[in-house]
């Protein structure tokens, strides 16, 4: 009977999945059901620790002691040398004779461990991504409070306690308008998601804050809703870049509108896509009638449009891309033709390729007035020094005539005397003294062609008068890098002149202050006044006069200069002028550091016009 209840017991053992042995109390395996054989080998009659963990002495960890006392253990033991782990049962079992031997239950659970591994690495995988990722996430109920939340959403919108957080109502504390709360809820529920929804939350200091929602609805395992997650990505860097850079093109598209130049852009079939106000005003087309309406071939002279495209792809011209400073003749809208300098530009694309131009046209109409005008006056100095030299020589030959003249005229006039009027020579001598007479008369006619013309005095502002001069010759000193400084004094006071005269003595030393500056330098320009008399200092950083020719640059033909054109007639006529206005002119000069020109002229008075007058 004991032997079958032990057959049947065995049976038992060697049908369980887990591993089954029995040792006594000497730790000597007396049974191993068939699991335990092929888990560890066939080992009846060993030591347990030998078997079953490869050990020659007692396991550290070994229960025995307690179990012999009677008592039940459970643990879960990793055994090393097979690389499982067994949940394991151990409890006492009496046998017969009276003994005790210890029966041990030993569950693979390796397959489970690994899988509460993974798990655990695969939540602190979740719990790390949910924490690190620096857009906030959050879980939530439906209706309205937040069960979890990350730390970048804590940072987000400005809360330093979670706890603190999860207590707030998600539509009035978080959500700036809550009927976004309610619009948002209609769209997740209908449609399972939300995605890039762009949405105005509220900080918790009450700031408003610009959010892209993304999310999902969380179901219960009735496929009823029970709450959202999902993730808020921080808005305000992009909307910031967005202000910006709209706040960059406007500021770039009012400079285009508001430049005083007219600036066109066309794509490369030459259509207009830029026109601004300027480009209105100096060509007479309204940007309504123009953009995408008109082609730039229209407004450039038939043939221009390719040259430029043309200049432009060329090197030529201020490099591949560029043309710098190209002479421009447009047609306005009622025909009429506008003088001008244009540069403009090829516009590439990433890539490299062309994808538009753009011109800049300068309206030259007032500089070329102007310089037609410096060449008119330029003229008209030229003409005047020519006619004041014809003047200057011909009064010396008159003045070398006239003398011997009146000696032949005051002979014939005594020989007349001694001469019967009925006599044949008495006519001779009057046919010589008519022809004597008409000689002195051909000299008084010639020095009266030869004298300048000279426009009405009238009483002259020289402050004006110089700033237009200034203005006139500005840019050719610019040109020649001469930098210009004026110091005109209040309350004046006007004199009596010819402008005319006046404009051209102050051009011709403005003129020689440049062509005593050829590297560039600086001409200073001051008025003052002082008693009854205006001075006017005309000061430059030249060359200078060397000192023995300080006494000489008034006379007549008197020259440093190696142009042809340049006869010495300037200053000489200068000092004229002046001094038949009742002035005077000082030079001051050191050879190498400039020089001072002051020109002296009384202050307009009537008695003192009348005896000028007189003189």
């Amino acid at each position: 009977m004991i032997n079958l209840e032990t057959e049947r017991l065995t049976s038992i053992f060697d049908a369980m999945l887990d591993g089954v042995y029995l040792i006594d109390a000497g730790f000597n395996v007396e049974y191993m059901n068939d699991v335990m054989i092929e888990h560890f080998g066939k080992g009846i009659g060993g030591k347990c620790h030998q078997i079953v963990y490869g050990r020659e002495k007692i396991c550290p960890w070994c229960r025995a002691k307690e179990v012999f006392r009677g008592e039940t253990v459970r643990w879960e033991q990793y055994v090393q040398n097979m690389d499982q782990t067994y949940n394991v049962i151990e409890f006492p079992l009496k046998n017969p004779d009276g003994t005790i031997s210890k029966l041990s239950i030993y569950r693979d659970i390796s397959e489970r461990k690994r899988h509460e591994q993974d798990l655990k690495v695969s939540e602190e995988d979740y719990k790390r991504l949910f924490e690190n990722v620096r857009s906030g996430i959050y879980v939530s109920t439906k209706e309205g409070k937040f069960l979890d939340a990350n730390k970048a959403l804590l940072d987000m919108l400005g809360y330093e306690s979670k706890e603190e957080f999860l207590k707030i109502n998600i539509a009035t504390d978080l959500y700036l308008n809550p009927e976004d709360r309610r619009r948002w809820q209609e769209m997740i529920e209908r449609d399972g998601y939300v995605k890039d929804y762009e949405v105005d939350f509220k900080r918790k200091d009450g700031k408003a804050i610009s959010v892209l929602h993304t999310a999902h609805v969380r179901y219960d395992q009735h496929g009823k809703v029970i709450g959202y997650e999902g993730m808020n990505v921080d808005q305000s860097q992009r909307k910031q870049m967005e202000r910006e850079l709209r706040e960059a093109y406007d500021f770039l598209d009012k400079i285009i509108k508001s430049s005083p130049d007219a600036i066109m852009a066309t794509d490369m079939k030459g259509n207009i896509i830029i026109w601004n106000r300027a480009a209105e005003e100096t060509l007479g087309y309204k940007a309504e009638e123009v953009i995408g309406k008109m082609n730039i071939s229209k407004i450039y002279p038939e043939g221009t449009a390719k040259a430029i495209m043309k200049m432009m792809r060329s090197p030529e011209y201020g490099g591949v891309g560029k043309c710098r400073s190209y002479p421009m003749v447009h047609v306005r809208r009622d025909g009429g033709i506008v003088e001008g300098n244009l540069s403009a530009a090829i516009i590439y694309d990433p890539q490299g390729e062309e994808i538009a131009s753009v011109g800049i046209f300068v309206d030259l109409k007032e500089r070329l007035d102007m310089e037609r005008r410096l060449i008119e006056t330029q003229e008209k100095l030229l003409h005047s020094e020519k006619l004041a030299a014809m003047g200057r020589l011909t009064s010396q030959i008159a003045h070398e005539l006239n003398n011997p003249l009146y000696g032949i005229m005051n002979t014939l006039e005594l020989l007349k005397t001694e001469v019967s009027p009925q006599s044949k020579r008495r006519k001779v001598l009057d046919m010589a003294l008519s022809e004597t007479v008409r000689l002195t008369e051909l000299l008084r006619k010639m020095l009266s062609f030869s004298k300048p013309d000279e426009e009405e005095r009238q009483p002259t502002d020289i402050n004006t008068l110089l700033d237009e001069i200034l203005l006139l010759v500005g840019k050719q000193l610019r040109e020649n890098g001469i930098r210009i400084f004026s110091s005109f004094a209040d309350d004046l006071g006007e004199v009596y002149a010819s402008r005319n005269q006046l404009r051209q003595v102050f051009l011709n030393m403005v003129n020689n202050a440049r062509d005593a500056m050829p590297d560039g330098g600086t001409l200073s320009v001051k008025t003052l006044a002082k008693g009854d008399n205006i001075y006017i200092e005309i000061t430059d950083t030249g060359i200078g006069i060397r000192e023995e020719n300080i006494d000489k640059i008034f006379d007549a033909f008197f020259t440093t200069k190696d142009s042809i054109k340049d006869v010495g007639l300037g200053l000489s006529v200068c000092y004229g002028f002046i001094k038949e206005h009742g002035g005077d002119i000082r030079v001051s000069s050191k050879w190498g550091s400039g020089t001072i020109f002051t020109i002296t002229l009384p202050i307009y008075k009537e008695v003192v016009q009348e005896k000028i007058n007189s003189h």
